[in-house]
């Protein structure tokens, strides 16, 4: 039994005792703890369950399908509405130009970046569950799609004419091709993102650590940099796509460096420094402005209309944005041809995409007190991306840029998304003509402004050197593999470099001995701590890593080296110690002579002196005695001085394992446990277990741990119970917790 006192003593300090018996696992299982009984259920049970139809389970699966039900019927039109109109109208003023540029990056024409713009935006406002991530295009999404798309569809495709000439290429059938392998990509991501969402794979963002994301994003901000130099220089090179495509892209741009078109770059260097001042101001004053200076909008405005009034397409030759088609494209099937070749590329799109909108998400979710959910997130996102494709659009996710406009200004809920997607489908419907002229060097002024944030993710590497090399190395190892070998197979190194992470600091964990904090239940490591005293007799071995069989040899080797208890080696010196022993005493039977030899002597000093037979008898009765007492005498000895040689092997007589951080064992693991136990029983050393949970008890069962000459007794709750135990035994009574 338990008895728990809590006083309260003068100082108002609670002072807790506990006078309970010490509790192994077979005492638990057999007394305290009794499992619940129940019925297992039949595999038909099971599907009954979840097939059963009652009108709380179909109002529960519609909410979640449809977030939006959930708050819209309680919206507070007066405090939420004009923040909402004022946040979706400034996102919706940055969403146009950001949209006709990103299109570049997926090397489609720009008005597929407004049709990407609107649907997908107007469909996550229904599906969503944050209120205030901003979807539609992305520039890492973008050129990643552009990168397929310029695999799939190369220039070298498309001769103009029927001609092999190089250079000449046909633009119209080459764009065409590229929107259609764009549109079925994105088909595929929305699959695969439905797929993930209603399997509840929504955990899968977990293993795109943060440190991953940003070296990713960072290495991605560098390929779209470099893409967009040649717009901003006004060169004629090719794309490149896969491994180096960065070096390939920046050597053709200094090879033709000399055909700069000065207009073009004079026009994009003038709005890259009206950007980046427009941006400073925005960011300086942002608790004075109501709402931020619209820069890009500005930009592509005033641009638009200088291109118009100049002619700066026809007299100085600047590549302008071209037509524009207005309203909207009719529903059409993708081609679904060319998905075989997708699959790879659709699958780290689809995790990116997904990883980027639920990591915005859950940090605008924890700042206004609202959960997102994952799996709903991927669903959402698989529906925007799967229907949107269908009118022609390319893979969305939700932007860093935008989403914290849309938040700055007001906004609430989507209800500000939806706005900006409509402001979005005006353009489109009726003044989409009006950007015919805008220069392209503007949009990769704009999109070169904007990937400013994500250079900034450097100033991660001096910090993640400060807090965790680990992390900094998944860093750098994703900046670097994304930048040479492309952001696909990027991805791909840096989330196995990330999992090798984990495996590395399950094998290489941290081992520690712990003593006993004086008149406390608590054990600290005695390297670190002053006050944590090592027990007489008992070594506490604590690892913080699970056992299984990639680290199970590493345990028993830390074990024995920080308890510096090696059974193998003790027994060793122990048949040496044998070896000694026996050799001393033989030596010493040797040197003393044999009865015989005594009589010997005795007997011819008697005749030499004519002693008399009587005499001689009682002599070698005298000599008899003599001898057996110096063989017994001599025996002794020996025996003193083999028991001198073979003291105890070592002065531990206990090893207690902390199992306290152990989340599972493997078979492995179990039977690297199971043979220390055995190994250390050889040198009558004892092996307990303290702090097991109650699955990996019932995972040990399983694996037929328990069986001679391992038994549940050998198992304690708490590391004090297994020390008051173990000093018990030993018959230490030094320390006061045994009293």
């Amino acid at each position: 039994m338990e008895h728990v006192n809590v006083d309260e003593e003068p100082s108002a300090t609670l002072v807790y005792r506990v006078e309970r018996q010490v509790f192994d696992e077979e005492y638990v299982s057999s007394q305290l703890l009794h499992t619940k009984e129940r019925t297992p259920k039949t595999i038909g049970q099971r599907v009954a369950e979840q097939f059963r139809c009652s009108s709380e389970k179909a109002k529960s699966v519609v909410l979640s399908l449809l977030p939006i039900l959930s708050w819209l019927p309680s919206y507070p039109v007066k405090e939420y509405l004009f923040g909402d109109i004022v946040s979706g109208l400034s996102t919706g003023v940055m969403q146009l130009p950001q949209g006709l540029a990103y299109a570049l990056l997926a090397a489609v024409p720009p008005v597929y970046g407004l049709y990407s713009s609107f649907y997908p935006v107007l469909l996550y406002t229904f599906f969503g569950t944050s209120r205030h991530i901003s979807i539609g295009t992305f520039a890492v999404i973008s050129l990643m799609i552009g990168g397929v798309a310029v695999r799939e569809a190369p220039d070298s495709m498309f001769p103009l004419n029927g001609t092999n000439v190089t250079g000449l290429v046909d633009i119209d059938a080459r764009d065409a091709r590229r929107v259609q392998v764009a549109v079925a990509l994105t088909t595929l991501v929305g699959l695969i993102q439905l797929f993930l969402g209603i399997l509840r794979f929504g955990f899968v963002a977990i293993y795109l650590t943060e440190p991953l994301v940003r070296g990713f994003t960072t290495a991605a901000a560098v390929h779209v940099c470099v893409s967009q130099l040649k717009y901003f220089f006004g060169v004629k090179t090719k794309r490149f796509g896969g491994p180096l495509s960065v070096v390939y892209s920046l050597i053709a741009v200094f090879k033709d460096i000399t055909s700069t078109n000065i207009t073009t770059l004079i026009v994009g260097l003038v709005c890259t420094v009206f950007l980046y001042g427009v941006k400073d101001i925005n960011e300086r004053f942002k608790k004075k402005l109501p709402i931020p200076i619209p820069g890009e909008i500005i930009v592509v405005i005033v641009s638009t209309g200088v291109s118009y009034g100049m002619s700066l397409s026809e007299n100085y030759q600047v590549d302008i944005v071209g037509h524009i088609p207005a309203g909207l494209q009719p529903p059409t099937i993708p081609d679904f041809s060319v998905l075989p070749n997708l699959v790879a590329d659709a699958v780290a799109i689809a995790i990116v995409g997904f990883s980027m909108g639920i990591s915005l998400a859950k940090i605008f979710a924890l700042k206004y007190g609202y959960s997102v959910d994952g799996n709903q997130e991927l669903i959402a996102l698989g529906l925007c991306n799967f229907a949107s494709s269908f009118f022609q659009t390319f893979a969305i996710t939700s932007s860093m840029s935008r989403s914290l406009v849309q938040e700055s200004t007001g906004g609430k809920t989507q209800i500000a998304g939806l706005l900006s997607s409509l402001l979005v489908l005006l353009v489109i419907v009726a003044i989409g003509f009006v950007f015919q002229p805008l220069p392209q060097t503007v949009l990769a002024a704009i999109i070169m402004v904007n990937l400013l944030g994500m250079f900034k993710q450097v100033r991660d590497i001096p910090a993640l050197w400060r807090t965790s090399k680990i992390e900094l190395t998944i860093w750098v190892v994703a900046f670097v593999a994304s930048v040479l070998l492309g952001l696909d197979y990027g991805l791909l190194v840096a989330i196995g470099f990330a999992l090798l992470t984990v495996i590395y600091r399950t094998q290489s964990p941290k081992s520690v001995i712990l003593g006993q904090i004086s008149d406390t239940g608590l054990y600290c490591d005695t390297d670190e701590y002053e006050e944590a005293a090592e027990c007489s007799g008992i070594k506490i071995f604590h690892s913080n890593s699970s056992i299984y069989f990639a680290n199970s040899d590493l345990y028993v080797n830390s074990l024995k080296e920080k308890t510096g208890v090696d059974p193998t080696q003790l027994l060793a010196e122990r048949k040496s110690q044998q070896k000694r022993a026996k050799t001393k005493s033989g030596e010493k039977k040797d040197s003393s002579h044999s009865p015989a030899q005594k009589k010997n002597a005795v007997a011819k000093l008697d005749v030499e002196l004519g002693v008399a037979h009587e005499v001689l008898d009682e002599a070698q009765k005298q000599v008899d005695a003599l001898s057996n007492g110096q063989v017994a005498e001599a025996q002794a000895e020996s025996d003193s001085e083999e028991a001198r040689f073979l003291q105890p092997l070592c002065p531990v007589h206990s090893i207690i394992l902390d199992f306290t951080p152990v989340n599972f064992m493997d078979s492995v693991g179990a039977k690297a446990i199971k043979a220390i136990i055995k190994e250390y029983a050889t040198i009558n050393v004892r092996v307990v277990l303290a702090g097991c949970n109650r699955t990996l008890l019932s995972d040990l069962r399983t694996l037929q741990f328990f069986s001679e000459p391992v038994t549940p007794d050998i198992i304690f709750p708490t590391i004090h119970d297994a020390v008051l135990h173990c000093k018990h035994r030993g018959g230490c009574r030094s320390c006061p917790a045994v009293e």
